[in-house]
C-alpha cells in the first residue's frame, strides 16, 4: 500500500510547531509561483505529519524550475532581516545551537549588520565559550564582522526581490541539496519539493550559497533557472564563501571537528590586511 503520510517525532531541540509555521510560512509564496513547499497535515508539541513527498529522478529542466521557483519564493519578502516566520512560537534552536530570530525592534537596517551579530557572531561566542575556538579565532571573525557591520560586503538582493519591494528576500534558511527534493511529477512547474527549513528573513544569496556548500547534482543549472527569472548582483560568486560561513560555523557549534578548520579557512578569505 503507498504512504500517504510522514510523520516526524520531535527529537532533541526539535521545535514541531515552529517548523510546521516556517513551512506554512514558505509555502504562501506557491500562489505566485514560488517552489512547491510539503504540506503539513498536523502538527503538535511531539508529532508533525507532513504528505509524502513521491520523489523523481533529476534532469536539466526540473533543475532550471527549481532555480525559477526559488527565485519567485524569495521575492515573497519577509518584513525585516531575521524576522521569524508568521505563526512562529518557541525557542529557535537547531539541536543545542541556538539560531536566534531578531525582533522588529531590534532589526538592523542592512544585511551585513545582521548577518555580523546575529549570525557571525552568535555562533562564534559559542564556540569560544566552549573552548572550541580561541583568542586568534575570535580575532578573525571579529575582522569578518566588523567589515559586514560595515556594509564592505552588502549588496542588492536578486532582481525580483528587488521589483517586489520588500525589505529582504524570504529564506528557507537550511537549503542543503538533501532539503530539496526533485517532484515525481516530471513536468511539475516548480521542478522540486522543499522541507525541513529554518526559515526567515536574509538576504537570498545565503538559500544559493547553503545550496552550493554540500553539492547539488544540477547546481549551475538550478543557478541559471534562477538568474534567468531574477538576475543576481554583480559580484555575487565572490560573495559565496562570506554567505556560507553561517552554515559552517553552525555545524562548529553542532559538531566541531573538520568543520572548525574549514571555518577559519573561509573567514580568512573575507579579511583585509591593509
Amino acid at each position: 500500500m503507498l504512504r500517504t503520510q510522514f510523520v516526524k517525532s520531535a527529537g532533541y531541540g526539535d521545535n514541531l510547531p515552529g517548523e510546521a509555521a516556517a513551512l506554512r510560512w514558505l509555502a504562501e509564496a506557491e500562489k505566485n509561483g514560488g517552489v512547491r513547499i510539503v504540506r503539513v497535515l498536523s502538527v503538535d508539541e511531539d508529532e508533525l505529519v507532513e504528505e509524502r513527498v513521491q520523489t523523481g529522478v533529476p534532469s536539466v529542466a526540473a533543475a532550471r524550475r527549481t532555480g525559477a521557483a526559488l527565485a519567485r519564493m524569495h521575492a515573497e519578502g519577509a518584513p525585516w532581516y531575521g524576522c521569524a516566520p508568521e505563526g512562529w512560537t518557541g525557542d529557535p534552536w537547531c539541536g543545542r545551537a541556538r539560531t536566534p530570530y531578531v525582533a522588529r525592534e531590534d532589526a538592523a537596517s542592512s544585511w551585513g549588520a545582521f548577518f555580523a551579530e546575529h549570525r557571525i557572531m552568535n555562533y562564534v561566542r559559542a564556540l569560544v565559550d566552549s573552548g572550541e575556538f580561541g583568542p586568534s579565532e575570535l580575532r578573525l571573525f571579529e575582522r569578518v564582522a566588523e567589515r559586514l557591520a560595515a556594509g564592505e560586503f552588502d549588496a542588492p538582493q536578486p532582481g525580483l526581490v528587488r521589483a517586489a519591494g520588500v525589505p529582504c528576500a524570504r529564506l528557507h534558511g537550511d537549503l542543503w541539496s538533501g532539503n530539496v527534493l526533485w517532484d515525481g511529477d516530471p513536468e511539475a512547474p516548480t521542478g522540486s519539493v522543499l522541507i525541513d527549513p529554518m526559515a526567515y528573513g536574509g538576504h537570498a544569496e545565503t538559500d544559493l550559497a547553503m545550496l552550493a556548500l554540500f553539492g547539488h547534482p544540477l547546481l549551475e543549472e538550478v543557478l541559471l533557472g534562477y538568474d534567468e527569472e531574477s538576475p543576481l548582483a554583480d559580484g555575487w560568486r565572490e560573495r559565496v564563501g562570506l554567505h556560507q560561513l553561517a552554515p559552517l560555523l553552525l555545524h562548529c557549534v553542532l559538531f566541531g571537528g573538520w568543520y572548525l578548520g574549514e571555518a577559519v579557512a573561509m573567514a580568512r578569505r573575507y579579511v583585509c590586511d591593509n
